[in-house]
């Protein structure tokens, strides 16, 4: 009997820190956004500051931002409840949601566009006239986390037969029997390793095609993917409901508040959010089917 004496002030202890860890997930105090970035936090913070005090100021809660500058390191956030929420194109999107700590919510129209695709372009009157023509020489992408110049390309390149292996640079022997590429980060660069023929083909989106201006004339187009949403927003599945429901109101309303409409504007250009084409399962299973076993 003492023994069970002894032990009911933990036992009640213990109930108290579990009701208020309950209490504390029930009614957050904080609304944290999580990006990916290499820059340093402050340069981002300041980037998204306006954004994530908007979104903080209509849900009456304090407003934070945690970077990251891997995607594993932000899944490593949402998963250690760091972050609430995440903006992000859909490969990065992929990469981190599928260890279900974090889930689909809404699209992100950026630049004018709900939805983009990947190019795969050649040099203009160079030696490459289709696809097939890349085996045996070098391919150039912008860099290993983007959807659209590199993740969907390769993707789509993949599936027409072509065996992709990624090379240190532009003089690296490739095989006749395969496709070598390099990162260049950058649209620029990787537009005049095409057209200068230190690179038989590249790739980036139908968004930076429209910007590359006099350069299209130099450049003719091999392929064109299929279109994906241009940008998705994210909740840590474990967020507490009504928070995930009121801030799905608040980002939907943006666009149609004079405040929102500025701050929209002033986050890379974004224009506004909308639902998931096919909803959260359909969205995800798209996703899947796409990236599932491609990484």
């Amino acid at each position: 009997m003492k023994r069970a004496v002894y032990l009911l002030p933990i036992v009640i202890a213990l109930l108290v820190v579990s009701s208020s860890a309950d209490a504390a997930a029930a009614n957050p105090k904080t609304i944290t956004l999580g990006f990916v970035s290499e820059k340093p936090p402050a340069e981002v913070e300041a980037h998204l500051k306006d954004f994530i005090d908007y979104v903080g100021k209509k849900l009456n809660l304090e407003s934070k931002i945690v970077t990251a500058p891997t995607v594993s390191q932000l899944a490593k956030e949402i998963e250690q409840k760091r972050v609430d929420f995440y903006m992000d194109s859909p490969y990065p999107t992929y990469l981190i949601n599928r260890s279900g700590a974090a889930m689909l919510v809404l699209r992100r129209w950026k630049s004018g566009m709900g939805e983009y695709h990947s190019i795969v372009f050649t040099k203009k009157d160079g030696p490459v006239k289709q696809l097939d023509d890349l085996k045996g020489r070098l391919i150039a992408f912008e860099d290993p986390g983007s959807t659209s110049a590199y993740f969907l390309p390769k993707v789509y390149l993949m599936k027409k037969g072509l065996r992709l292996t990624e090379k240190a640079g532009p003089l690296s022997p490739v095989g006749s029997k395969e496709t070598g590429y390099i990162f260049t980060y950058s649209t620029a660069t990787t537009v005049d390793l095409v057209v200068s023929g230190k690179a038989a083909g590249g790739a980036f989106s139908n968004d930076d095609y429209n910007r590359i201006g006099d350069k299209q004339a130099q450049i003719v187009k091999l392929a064109e993917t299929e279109s994906f949403p241009r940008n998705l927003v994210s909740v840590r599945k474990d967020l507490n409901a009504a928070t995930v429901k009121r801030l799905k109101e608040v980002l939907l309303a943006m666009d149609k508040d004079e405040e929102g409409k500025k701050v929209l504007a002033k986050t890379d250009d974004t224009n506004k959010f909308d639902a998931l084409p096919g909803g959260e399962e359909g969205m995800r299973r798209q996703l899947q089917n796409l990236f599932q076993g491609k990484d």
